[in-house]
């Protein structure tokens, strides 16, 4: 966030920090310990009843309590999830450091362009214990976390990713390129109720075909574009009938009209499942009156009420009355 690393850093002597103290020395966590090595920076913990060190980092539990924490006293309202939070902490953050400071009279957000250039410079890659635990994903597009299956892009199976929860999401992080990029995101899960997206398996995964031409004829109406492999996948979705010779009809309507206008045609007959008899031709024409700038206005006598002709007969019937005469 502020485009390099510091040589130090301060924090309170938390657990993930410091595992323990001897003779009032902290011992670090060893971990994070090498990740201080990896970034070039020294993680360095504040003392007690020190002002200039343990005041600093009581500050900003302060300042979180009084400023991000719902209360009483600023009246926010709670959370609903995690995303919340980090929306509300951003927000107060981009309000602060565009502020001018007491001391400084300057903004940070000023002073950080300064200070820029005194920082180390960032790894290329960041240290991967920061993305979690490493699982390797199975031959069914999928990782194990906490007894649930969460899916994952195809195009990681059998390869290595790190998982880890960030509030009320699973963050599933991979290499691609080289570099290290989040690949999925979950809502977490309970044990019994997998996650699982349609968008990270192919079209053949998820029962889905594309057309694939076994013929000269298939292949020619195939070729007039994407529009056609559409028409064709919804007209067989929904059993239209003689599929082979509108097809047929089609390719000669591109021969005349040429395949970019039969292609939209097509596409639009796909959209809106019109598959009859002379439908892509009343596609085409209205498109191409369309293009050239025609409209249809209908006129003040014009209804989409059918009429009440159909009405006049009801109740009655076709049978003859007594003296052989139709009711009319």
């Amino acid at each position: 966030m502020v485009g390099g690393v510091p040589t130090y850093v301060l924090t309170d002597n938390e657990k993930t920090v410091t595992v323990e103290h001897v003779a009032r020395i902290p011992v670090r966590n060893a971990e994070l310990a090498t990740i201080g090595r990896f970034y070039g920076t020294t993680v360095r913990t504040c003392v007690p009843a020190d002002p200039a060190s343990k005041g600093g980092s009581e500050s900003t539990v302060r300042i979180a309590k009084r400023d991000l924490v719902p209360t009483l006293i600023n009246l926010r309202e709670s959370y609903q999830h995690f995303t919340e939070l980090e929306r509300a902490c951003a927000e107060f953050s981009s309000e602060v450091n565009a502020r001018v400071h007491r001391d400084t009279r300057q903004r940070p957000v000023d002073r950080l362009v300064a200070e820029r250039a005194r920082l180390h410079l960032l790894p290329e890659q960041p240290f991967t214990a920061c993305f979690g635990e490493t699982r390797r994903v199975g031959r069914d597009s999928t990782v194990s976390v906490g007894s649930v299956r969460y899916s994952v892009p195809h195009q990681f199976v059998e390869a290595k990713v790190w998982v880890r929860f960030h509030g009320d999401d699973l963050v599933v992080t991979g290499l691609r390129d080289g570099a290290a990029v989040e690949i999925a995101r979950h809502r977490r899960s309970t044990p019994g109720n997998p996650v699982i997206r349609d968008e990270h398996y192919p079209p053949s995964a998820r029962g889905e075909r594309t057309p694939k031409a076994t013929n000269p004829a298939e292949a020619e109406f195939l070729a007039i574009g994407p529009g056609a492999a559409a028409w064709l996948t919804e007209a067989a979705a929904v059993g239209a009938h003689r599929i082979r010779v509108k097809m047929a009809d089609a390719v000669v309507l591109a021969k005349l009209h040429g395949s970019t206008a039969v292609d939209r045609a097509l596409g639009t007959a796909a959209v809106a499942g019109r598959f009859g008899e002379g439908d892509l031709l009343a596609i085409l024409t209205h498109h191409s009156d369309t293009d050239a700038g025609e409209r249809t206005h209908p006129g003040e006598a014009h209804s989409l009420q059918p009429g009440t002709a159909t009405w006049s007969r009801f109740g009655l019937t076709d049978h003859p009355d007594n003296n052989g005469r139709h009711p009319r």
